[in-house]
C-alpha cells in the first residue's frame, strides 16, 4: 500500500520569521489521523528568515535530525556543541535524558530552508549526543545514500532506533529500486522537484506511507531531492 500525503494537506504555521509546514501533528496543528508513522514522529519543512531562529529550548527522549536544503543553520547546545550546517550536511541530536539547544539562521541576508525530523527512540534516559556529517551530491545522485542508521553503517550517523534514513537525488532517466524487507514499513518525503514512486507522481512537499510493498521504484525525477525512511 502506498498512501499519499499531499503537500497542500499538511499543517501550516507562518510566524513571520518562520514559515513551517507540518507533515504530522505538531505544536498548534493537530490531526488525529496524522500523528506520525511508525517510529517517525515529525517532518517539519521549515524556512527561517534572515537573523531569525529558535531560541534556546529543551528536548528529551527524541532523535532529532536536521537536513539542510538551502542556506546556513547555526547550532549551539548545552553539551558545548557549536556548528553551522549547510546543504549536504545532516545533523543528529539525540536528546536522551535532556538537552537544551538553539538553531538560528546564520545569514543576515538569506533564508535557511531545512527539514526538521523527529524519530522516537527505542530507549529513554540515555546520555545526550550530537553528530553531524556532510554527504556530497555525487553520493546521492541516482541512488539512495544511507545517512542515518541504528549502527552507523556505511559512515552514516547513528540513532537509537531500528530505523534508517536515506537521501537521494533523481533526474531524467535515473531510476532507483529499493527492496522493502518483510515486516518493514517506509515513508517517502519529496523535499523538492518531482518524481514517481511505483508509477505514482509526487511533487515537492508530498509524502507517502509505505506498507505491504516488496519493492519501490523511484523514477521520472525532475530535479528531485527526496528522503526515504525504512521503519520498523
Amino acid at each position: 500500500m502506498i498512501e499519499i500525503r499531499n503537500a497542500q494537506d499538511r499543517g501550516h504555521a507562518n510566524h513571520g520569521w518562520l514559515n513551517s509546514y507540518h507533515t504530522f501533528s505538531f505544536a498548534e496543528y493537530f490531526d488525529p489521523a496524522h500523528m506520525g508513522w511508525r517510529a517517525l514522529r515529525v517532518i517539519n519543512d521549515d524556512t527561517v528568515a534572515p537573523k531569525g531562529g529558535f531560541a534556546t529550548h529543551g528536548h528529551r527522549d527524541m532523535e532529532i535530525i536536521s537536513y539542510v536544503l538551502d542556506g546556513e543553520l547555526a547550532h549551539q547546545d548545552s553539551m558545548g556543541s557549536s556548528a553551522t550546517i549547510r546543504p549536504g550536511d545532516v545533523q543528529v541530536m539525540s536528546a536522551g535524558a535532556g538537552i537544551r539547544h538553539s538553531e538560528f539562521n546564520a545569514s543576515a541576508e538569506h533564508p535557511v530552508h531545512f527539514l526538521q525530523i523527529w524519530i522516537t527512540p527505542d530507549r529513554t534516559g540515555t546520555a545526550p549526543r550530537y553528530q553531524e556529517k556532510f554527504f556530497a551530491d555525487h553520493e546521492k545522485r541516482g541512488q539512495l545514500r544511507l545517512v542515518v542508521s541504528p549502527d552507523g553503517a556505511n559512515g552514516s550517523l547513528q540513532i537509537l532506533q531500528d530505523a534508517r534514513l536515506y537521501a537521494g537525488l533523481l533526474d531524467g532517466s535515473e531510476t532507483v529500486v529499493q527492496a522493502v524487507p518483510e515486516g518493514r514499513h517506509g515513508y517517502v518525503h519529496v523535499a523538492r522537484g518531482t518524481l514517481q514512486i511505483n508509477g505514482t507522481a509526487l511533487g515537492a512537499g508530498d509524502g507517502a506511507r509505505i506498507s505491504s510493498e516488496q519493492q519501490l521504484t523511484f523514477s521520472n525525477g525532475q530535479n528531485a531531492e527526496f528522503l526515504y525512511f525504512d521503519l520498523p
